[in-house]
């Protein structure tokens, strides 16, 4: 019989459950999908029932319920936290209160009563960090390696390093609470108008357009940095230990103002400041990085934890950086923990062996559900709507790429849903990147979303180092690392546009300037967000990579995600079909099934779109 073992993080941010299966990894999905509530905390009763369903399973056939964090240690901190800045922080205090006494302190009794009243399965308890590192190392290729994580906060670590090697790890060293880089950067993330939690990927994608120039404000007023990389936070400039803000008025008088209204006009101080940020969280990275390899001796490095979603310091990181190699958890933040969790069990509670895999054992991210072909004819063929089929699968493949070839854009569902933020093939909206016009009428006519933000490319393995700056073979299938686009690539950009780069507010002008011959993909400062795809791990994607190139020469497709702002990646063909007719996508691909907008009896336009887009809400 089998030994199972299922995953749980929950009721703090994007919670999520993965099952692991004497060792292999079977399922793993995040809950938002299944709400459709984005970056759903609550405890994750369909991603749990998904999982036991891919496995066949019963709750009463699980031998292990494995926790990602430690909530007694968290609410620990939090206390003691409180108490540090008593009498302020009441009103912050009496909101977390109530919800710790009435539910996460009695997480053995929620945990029961989510997975299924039959289950007896022991309860497992890891620490946050713990569960990190057991997502970043167990699923890796190497044998050994070291291990950094960095995040906002755990119970009270914000940051670990340490070592695995076979199927043990072990964390050495700590940064804590308040000192965090995660939280420094989230302080930056509301400073200048978006979400914290899910806002930081904006201002990373902002970055570019500003100039470094607070970086010296940076460390003169809030962060000493020590040559290791670990650092201390002057707090009287920060809100987060006592308030319901990131940042306070000390704050706010060191750069200017108060912090930006979401949605208000972005200034050039705000790109400024995107861009030291980024400047800071680069150069921690690296000293902490040099420092570790110095210390551990190891070639290899993994890494997790929300801050390891910064593609633009790991791209950084592999260039300059002192390993010859690095790893990232696809689900690097909250998510991951589920999955770390599980595999820590198997491998140092159980003392099962670990055998690296070449490509690793992650199975590209490819872990949620998936629908069979049959399934969705009998949906589409019930609705009354009209389709194509394509039993033949080099036809679809080259029917797809005529299409996007000429310039439309294309809902793309194939295969199990991935696991974490990205959308790697299973679940994206593609399109030529050749088109000077497309990264505009992405952002506009299908995400809904800020003109700035850049769009990522996905490129055959094989053809990666001819267009990107990155050493033959090197692999990114997770995109999780940003690369310059080759100089051959580049185009001269006219003394006119070069003035607009330099002093026009409008960003919506800044991206719209071609800066290469896939300007859809490449950003302002020459850089993009890479997407390397192989056969064996992403079959679909790549065979109609390789179509697109064969018709056009070009082994390069615009990759972005399949949903519309403020939504969840789709998860069903129903939730893919809604997400086609509320936006301006010219054909949805629902496995061999090809939905074309020209043949549809059904109204779209703005009626339709209103309607869908009321389920969301923006962030």
């Amino acid at each position: 019989m089998s030994t199972s073992i299922l995953g749980i993080s929950a009721f703090y941010h994007d919670s999520a459950a993965a099952l692991v299966m004497d060792g292999e990894i079977v399922a793993a999905a995040q809950e938002e999908r299944f709400t459709r509530k984005k970056h759903d905390p609550s405890f994750p009763v369909n991603a749990v029932q998904f999982c036991l369903a891919q496995g066949r399973l019963r709750p009463e056939d699980l031998a292990y319920i494995a926790f990602y964090d430690k909530p007694l240690l968290k609410f620990d901190r939090l206390l003691e936290t409180y108490l540090s800045y008593a009498p302020r922080g009441l009103r912050s205090f009496s909101m977390a209160i109530p919800v710790w006494l009435k539910e996460k302190l009695f997480l053995q009794r929620g945990l029961r009563r989510g997975v299924g009243k039959d289950s007896k399965a022991p309860l497992v308890f890891l620490e946050h960090h713990e569960s990190h590192a057991a997502s970043a190392f167990f699923p890796s290729p190497y044998e050994k390696a070291a291990i950094l994580t960095l995040d906002g906060v755990g119970e009270w670590s914000t940051a670990t390093y340490g070592v695995g090697e076979g199927n043990r790890i072990h964390l050495s060293h700590q940064l804590e609470f308040p000192h965090s880089l995660g939280l420094l950067y989230s302080a930056f993330t509301y400073y200048c108008g978006f979400k914290v939690n899910s806002g930081e990927y904006k201002l990373m994608g902002l970055a570019p357009y500003g100039n470094p120039v607070y970086v010296d404000t940076i460390y003169q007023h809030l962060v000493h940095l020590k040559p290791d990389g670990s650092f201390w936070l002057d707090m009287d400039y920060f809100n987060y230990c006592q308030g319901l803000t990131m940042t306070g008025k000390r704050f706010d008088q060191l750069f200017g103002g108060p912090p930006r209204q979401p949605e208000s006009d972005l200034e050039q101080r705000h790109m400024d400041l995107a861009a030291s940020i980024q400047v800071v969280a680069e150069n921690v990275l690296m000293l902490m990085a040099r420092d570790i390899h110095q210390k551990t001796g190891c070639d290899n490095l993994v890494l997790a934890g929300g801050v390891a979603l910064n593609c633009v310091a790991n791209g950084k990181l592999l260039r300059e950086g002192p390993f010859e190699s690095i790893w990232i958890q696809p689900a690097a933040g909250d998510a991951g923990g589920a999955l770390g969790s599980a595999l820590f069990v198997w491998h140092q509670l159980l003392e099962k062996p670990r055998y690296p895999r070449q490509a690793d054992s992650q199975k590209g991210s490819f872990l949620g559900p998936a629908f069979a072909q049959q399934e969705i004819e009998e949906w589409l063929m019930g609705k009354g709507i009209t389709f194509r089929r394509f039993p033949d699968e080099g036809e679809l493949y080259r029917q797809v790429a005529r299409s996007l070839a000429s310039g439309n854009i294309v809902g793309w569902f194939q295969g199990r849903m991935e696991f974490g933020p990205r959308a790697l093939g299973g679940r994206s909206i593609l399109g030529d990147p050749r088109s000077q016009k497309m990264q505009a009428a992405m952002n506009l006519k299908i995400k809904f979303r800020e003109s700035f933000r850049p769009f990522a490319p996905c490129v055959m393995q094989e053809h990666a180092s001819e267009w990107f700056q990155l050493q033959p073979g090197q692999e990114s299938p997770y995109m999780l690392l940003v690369a310059p686009v080759l100089e051959r690539h580049r185009l001269p950009i006219p003394v006119d546009d070069l003035e607009v780069m330099r002093r026009d507010p409008d960003l919506r002008k800044r991206v719209n300037i071609v800066r290469s011959s896939i300007p859809a993909v490449t950003h302002v400062d020459y850089s993009a967000r890479v997407q390397t795809v192989d056969e064996p791990r992403n079959p679909h994607t790549y065979a109609l990579l390789k179509a697109f190139y064969e018709l056009t020469g070009c082994p390069v497709l615009v990759n972005t995600s399949f949903n519309v702002r403020g939504e969840p990646i789709v998860c069903t063909p129903e939730d893919a079909y809604r997400c086609f007719l509320a936006t301006e996508m010219d054909v949805l691909v629902l496995e061999g099934c090809v939905l074309d907008k020209r043949d549809m009896k059904e109204p779209t336009g703005e009626a339709e779109r209103e309607k869908y887009l009321t389920q969301f809400q923006l962030d």
